[in-house]
């Protein structure tokens, strides 16, 4: 058996969370899925997959495999498509992450629009508000909103997003003044994970060289940007968000930016991905078409932000 087949077939079934489900996106037979795996088993001599009736599961050394069979497969793919110099011929699975609120409220738009113009491409979003290695995951690009500490990947720009304090304008009449990063601390505060759980930092005061750091005992916790959002909608309290998080709300009035003189400077946004990957026809043409959108995005959401 072919062994590089036989790794696109381990890879369906991690995917497809069954050998039945692998079987059906390859067109083959469950019984020739599961050969396949064994094949890989017997070559390597150890398990990699735990098979039930209803559920597979990885071994510690299935693991370690899997994410080097993900490289094997997109370095393959990459190798195919420059040698047949298909540059203008996107085509092929085309793996992207982000953070879940920014990835189901703009990037899935985005890319319901990319795939009607590209009907030899199709796509797998991660959605995952966590770290995600690259190359590891095989994953081709990622929207990440953060500086960029990895050297190794490279970076397209797709615009700046603002750390953003707000209130609606109920509670914020029924409370004191948040008029400096100190008046926080007697405030009902909804902690966001990604925000900080019981501390918020602010850039440092004039003629002080450390930044200010209000500490706090959040009333409500928790970790999805759209439950911290209604929290803060309905007048329960005072959140940190992205600006595009808030945008709507803001120009709806529902919520207002506090301590606009104690914001952090803007984190700059990227669509990022491993060196190489930006020749492959599928992920060049995905970037030209979402970063000039996801720029234009984020730059709407910041004037009506600074409107407030």
């Amino acid at each position: 058996m072919d062994r590089i087949d036989a790794m696109k077939v381990f890879v369906a079934t991690l995917d497809e969370g069954s050998l039945a489900g692998a079987g059906r996106r390859l067109g083959r037979s469950p019984a020739a899925v599961s050969r396949a795996i064994a094949f890989l088993e017997e070559h390597t001599g150890t398990p990699l997959l735990y098979r039930t009736t209803r559920t597979i599961r990885l071994s510690e050394a299935g693991e370690r495999y899997a994410l080097a069979c993900r490289r094997i497969l997109a370095d393959l793919e990459e190798a195919d498509l420059l040698a047949a110099d298909e540059r203008s011929m996107p085509r092929g699975l085309l793996g992207v992450t982000a953070a879940v609120a920014v990835g189901e409220d703009v990037l899935r738009q985005l890319i319901d629009t990319f795939l009607e113009r590209n009907p030899e491409v199709s796509i797998r979003l991660h959605l995952l508000d966590r770290p995600v290695n690259l190359i590891d995951e095989g994953i081709d690009v990622a929207l990440r909103i953060a500086h960029l500490q990895d050297s190794t990947l490279v970076a397209i720009p797709a615009g700046q997003v603002r750390r953003v304090v707000v209130a609606s304008p109920e509670y914020l009449a029924a409370h004191p003044p948040v008029e400096a990063p100190a008046d926080l601390a007697s405030h009902t505060i909804i902690s966001m994970t990604h925000f900080g759980l019981d501390s918020w930092s602010f850039p440092a005061a004039r003629q002080t060289a450390l930044p200010q750091v209000v500490q706090f005992s959040p009333r409500f916790t928790v970790n999805t940007v759209r439950a911290a959002l209604a929290s803060a909608v309905a007048g329960h309290g005072v959140t940190r968000l992205f600006s595009y998080h808030v945008a709507e709300q803001v120009r709806a009035g529902a919520l207002k930016i506090v301590l606009r003189d104690n914001e952090h400077a803007p984190l700059p946004a990227n669509l990022v991905m491993p060196r190489g990957r930006l020749s492959v026809p599928k992920v060049r043409s995905f970037v030209d078409f979402a970063a000039p959108r996801l720029r234009e995005y984020f730059e709407q959401a910041r004037r009506i932000t600074d409107a407030d």
